[in-house]
């Protein structure tokens, strides 16, 4: 990623700002008026302005304007304003990116508010560390998550197959969910999306055979072969009916609002575990959420624990203070991270979390459940993406379509993956 974007891009961000911009609950008076940017689903949005709501009434002095958008529009939209000058005091980040503005100067180094303002000495180490450029700390933890695969339970139950479980393989996974579809007990309805086209799906494929997306120096890891035998797998899963076809995946556009469970084209969709709640509120089925499949016996950790997402402070802000004040209460002041609650990632603080979890709702205990199972399997973190592996989490979905569509091989996808992928982190 670059903060030069297209006309493509740039109509995107302006068409996410009409639709979804203004919605913060600001103050025309304040003495410190700022702004707040994160991308996210409905669900996200109101819990985020719950708590500047919270925020705003022990501190009447601060006025916070919301913005958010779909995940593709909101880079779009975050790299128009810092290009321009005009960066939102507040920014969501993502660990995929935090190392590209980091770099170009665009975030604050929280590192001399640590122990002051921002009191996260609670997170531990690693969770501390997550939001770390080169030594200094320029996001904090918003929460931990991991992916997962999501389950509509009454869907698969229907179909009378045995339920998804942790440590499924791969191979018993397709087998269930091509069940699943054969049972025909709901029209036009799969096992499983097509996660071809899914970065965090594929990287974990990868690492269970013992390879990665990146190397530590910032190179594509991967082999032209390891592509296409992604790519053949979901091919497979195509051709016995185990996943949804490729027209009804492009309905997909990367929003909790489009996967397939929401739109109830499949019992079983991949996405990030604090995203588990958003996709059970768009329905009333009951859900679950489950570890991703592995090879077999030989399999290596493939998932690993991450920030969900973290918050960053713009180096340009004049709000530098306030700004900090108010990440530190969304992550430490019991007001503020009840009105988050787990929905982006389980809080990174045991104090917090003992705090939040007897008063849960369902759904967010199961999360909180799922990374407790989680943990004793998890890998390593893995090396900080390089400049431009956000372009390679697009291209990915885009070849992973014309495999799909039967416009191109797994083979020549592979290739054609690779090629393009290694260029991007080149250029970046």
């Amino acid at each position: 990623m670059t903060f030069a974007i297209n006309r493509r891009q740039l109509l995107a961000g302006m068409a996410a700002t009409a639709a979804f911009g203004g919605i913060g609950l600001g103050r025309a008076n304040a003495a410190t008026s700022m702004r707040f940017l994160w991308w996210g689903s409905k669900e996200r949005t109101d819990r985020t302005l719950a708590a500047i709501k919270a925020y705003q009434a022990k501190n009447a002095d601060v006025s916070i304007a919301g913005e958010s958008f779909g995940w593709d529009n909101y880079w779009t939209r975050l790299a128009t304003q810092t290009a321009g000058g005009n960066a939102p005091d507040l920014i969501q980040m993502d660990y995929r990116y935090i190392f590209e503005y980091a770099r170009r100067g665009t975030l604050l180094d929280f590192t001399p508010y640590m122990g002051k303002a921002l009191a996260i000495d609670d997170f531990g180490v690693p969770n501390i560390d997550s939001g770390k450029v080169d030594g200094k700390l320029y996001g904090v933890n918003l929460g931990v998550n991991s992916s997962m695969a999501a389950v509509n339970t009454v869907a698969w139950a229907e179909a009378g197959v045995e339920p998804m479980h942790d440590g499924m393989t791969w191979d018993q996974f397709a087998e269930a969910c091509a069940k699943v579809t054969a049972a025909g007990k709901r029209r036009g309805f799969y096992g499983s999306q097509d996660a071809s086209g899914v970065e965090p799906s594929f990287e974990c494929w990868l690492r269970q055979r013992g390879k990665a997306l990146y190397t530590p120096d910032g190179k594509l890891a991967l082999e032209a072969k390891d592509a296409a035998d992604w790519f053949a797998f979901w091919g497979h899963m195509r051709d016995i009916k185990a996943c949804v076809p490729a027209d009804v995946q492009a309905l997909d556009q990367l929003t909790i609002e489009t996967n397939m469970i929401a739109l109830r084209k499949a019992a079983v969709c991949f996405a990030h575990s604090n995203q588990f709640i958003a996709i059970q509120g768009l329905g009333k089925e009951k859900l679950d959420l489950f570890a991703y499949p592995n090879p077999g016996p030989d399999s290596k950790p493939g998932q690993y624990l991450k920030p969900a997402m973290l918050m960053s402070v713009s180096a340009t802000s004049p709000n530098k203070d306030a700004a900090v004040a108010f990440v530190n209460y969304l992550v430490e002041d019991p007001d503020g991270t009840k009105a988050l609650g787990v929905e982006r990632g389980v809080p990174a603080s045991s104090k917090i979390r003992g705090l939040l979890t007897p008063d849960l709702d369902a759904a967010s205990k199961q999360v909180v459940d799922y990374i407790g199972r989680l943990t004793p399997q998890v890998g390593a973190l893995p090396p900080s993406p390089p400049n431009g592996a956000g372009e390679n989490a697009f291209l990915l979905k885009k070849i992973a379509e014309e495999v799909a569509f039967g416009r191109t091989s797994a083979q020549d996808a592979g290739a054609k993956f690779v090629e393009q992928a290694a260029a991007n982190v080149t250029r970046g």
